[in-house]
């Protein structure tokens, strides 16, 4: 019970550091959407994608080996150096052949009517490929609040930029008040939508100014014994976070060029609705990663990991669960009216992140044995189901098509990861328990969607009722937990 309390403390100061920062950057969503037409919304969707997935080139797994043996290797230093240095020639590499073949990344990207923005992505890319490491030496040697803090500063940063060019500063001028000279020269000779990228880059530095303190205090030392070691176990994990990459964002890159740039835009911009739940998978990951190797030689391990996967399928159906039947509420929050026609995704999205919440809690088996092999397994079969079901269905039912090959994808992957894993390193995990939770979410949300959007006082009893049935079932390991 105690290491179950810790582990709860951990991914509360975790999600802390991840969740508030996303809630605060969704709520820019708004602001964004307001601001920036369907096409240019498009825009920056496109760049976050590209992004994502250069940002798992750089760091090719290193972030999850250095987990893998920060407990096992006694020369911290080494370790540290090793894969800090390996990030860095990585990302050295990468600045210097985007910059060497800028005209080609360029329209590869589909910069060309904005080529500050390649600029901005090298940028962005490079530092927060440089601050992967230490960023995971806080949270290795369990130093949350110092994560947080850092992390809070680096939104902090973001979205003041954001608000100051996206919101104030047209506020102002549409009102005909006058603003300081410099900030409205910077205004009139940027593209608005790039403001979203230079904030980014602005946080991000300060961030990485802020790490370097922890980069100093170690020694500098490169092992290639060492190297070889985390790459060996890197590599599947790189290839499977590309494929992750794919099963995300090429439904937005195939509707850009099979529909157009504006139902592009409106999906990516319905599809933030579901950020709730990834940021609920976020905060557990971060909390669960270092806590599952550190664990992993106790003897009721397994028992551990099997009663925190019921505790996430319990969370996780309540968020999936109170998003739905409150859908429409929050659609009128967070999104301008011209984006509202891609709503009908939002609770086939949710379902399809809470299954890959599921995935990631099972990949401790792979993880522990280093069978990392595969994640990339499974993450290939992913993005096959994402590639067949998006080109053979956007032409026949449109950007839902979309919706339904995520589900289909991180099912799969979840149900794979669960039957191979019982060979490998068998978790006993309560599957009645568990599975009657999400089936109930499921059954409920279906039921309110499909016949009582919009009245609140039976989503709210419904809510209610779900909550009530897991207090029941679950209260003396509830009150257990609490008490101590």
């Amino acid at each position: 019970m105690n290491a179950l309390k810790r582990f709860f403390k951990d991914t509360i100061i975790y999600g802390i550091a991840a969740v508030l920062p996303r809630v605060i950057n969704f709520l820019l969503v708004r602001v964004h959407t307001d601001a920036l037409p369907t096409n240019n919304y498009a825009e920056n969707t496109n760049f976050y994608i590209w992004a994502a997935l250069f940002s798992v080139l750089l760091t090719f797994g290193m972030e999850t080996a250095f987990f893998r043996f920060y407990k096992s290797e006694e020369k911290k230093d080494t370790l540290i150096s090793t894969a800090f240095i390996s990030v860095f020639f990585l990302a050295l590499l990468f600045v210097f052949t985007t910059y060497l073949f800028s005209n080609f990344f360029t329209t590869i990207f589909d910069f060309s009517n904005n080529p500050l923005q390649l600029k901005l992505l090298i940028t962005i890319l490079t530092i927060d490929t440089l601050a992967v490491i230490p960023f995971a030496y806080l949270r290795a040697s369990n130093k949350p609040i110092k994560y947080t803090v850092i992390k809070l500063i680096n939104v902090g940063i973001i979205v003041s930029i954001n608000l100051l060019f996206l919101k104030f500063i047209p506020e102002f001028k549409n009102s005909g008040k006058e603003i300081p000279t410099l900030l409205n020269t910077i205004f009139n000779s940027t593209e608005i939508v790039n403001f979203i990228f230079i904030a980014n880059t602005i946080g991000s530095a300060i961030s990485l100014i802020l790490l370097i303190p922890y980069l100093l205090k170690f020694k500098w030392r490169f092992s290639t014994a060492l190297f070889k070691k985390m790459i060996s176990y890197s590599w599947p994990i790189a290839i499977a976070g590309i494929a992750y990459v794919i099963n995300e964002n090429l439904d937005k890159i195939l509707i850009g060029k099979m529909i157009d740039k504006n139902t592009m835009g409106i999906y990516a911009a319905c599809y933030k609705l579901a950020i709730f739940m990834n940021l609920y998978i976020m905060a557990f990951r971060l909390g669960a990663e270092p806590f599952f190797f550190n664990h992993s030689n106790h003897k009721n391990a397994k028992e551990i990991y099997a009663r925190i996967l019921n505790y996430f399928i319990i969370v996780g159906s309540l968020v999936f669960l109170g998003i739905v039947v409150f859908i429409d509420f929050l659609k009128q929050l967070f999104i301008n009216q011209q984006y509202w026609d891609a709503i009908i995704i939002v609770p086939i999205v949710l379902l399809a992140n809470l299954f890959l919440g599921v995935y990631h809690n099972l990949a401790i088996w792979y993880k522990l044995t280093d069978k990392t092999r595969y994640a990339m397994l499974f993450s290939i079969i992913g993005a096959i189901i994402t590639i067949i079901v998006n080109i053979t269905l956007i032409p026949v039912i449109g950007f839902i098509a979309s919706a339904w090959a995520t589900l289909l994808a991180y099912g799969a992957m979840m149900v794979l990861s669960y039957f191979i894993g019982k060979k490998h390193y068998p978790v006993p995990y309560n599957l009645k328990k568990s599975g009657s939770y999400l089936i109930a979410s499921i059954i409920i949300s279906l039921l309110s969607f499909s016949f009582f959007r919009e009245n609140y006082l039976v989503s709210i009893i419904f809510v209610t009722i779900f909550g009530m049935l897991i207090f029941w079932n679950e209260k003396k390991e509830i009150l257990a937990i609490l008490k101590r």
